[in-house]
């Protein structure tokens, strides 16, 4: 089974960046999904950003254009930075990987809260 651990997150102004990380226990390079998802109260779980197998990439729409996804080979990470943040930025983000051969995997969960 695939462990996943989070970090970063916490409380930031509006305008501020947001910076998570998610170490894998397995090569975050060989892996058919990695990526990061939110959750706000009362709404369904949505894409942030994710990179898929060759390295294709995908975005939210509400993140478009400030928003950075990139794996460290050296930690075995998948990172998200989001630039310019808003309130309704606030939520619970969520790593995700899957494996090529496995089912996806998911991070307990980080709280991100933007301050006015």
């Amino acid at each position: 089974q695939v462990q996943l651990v989070e970090s970063g997150g916490g409380l930031v102004q509006a305008g501020g960046s947001l910076r998570l990380s998610c170490a894998a226990s397995v090569n975050i390079y060989d892996v058919a999904e990695a990526g990061w998802y939110r959750q706000s109260p009362g709404k369904e779980r949505e894409l942030v950003a994710r990179i898929r197998t060759g390295s294709r990439t995908n975005y939210g729409d509400f993140v478009k254009g400030r928003v950075n996804i990139f794996r460290d080979s050296g930690k075995n990470t998948v990172n998200l930075r989001v630039d310019s943040l808003k309130p309704e930025d606030t939520a619970t983000y969520y790593c995700k990987i899957t494996p090529k051969d496995a089912d996806a995997a998911w991070g307990q969960g980080i709280q991100v809260t933007v301050s006015p």
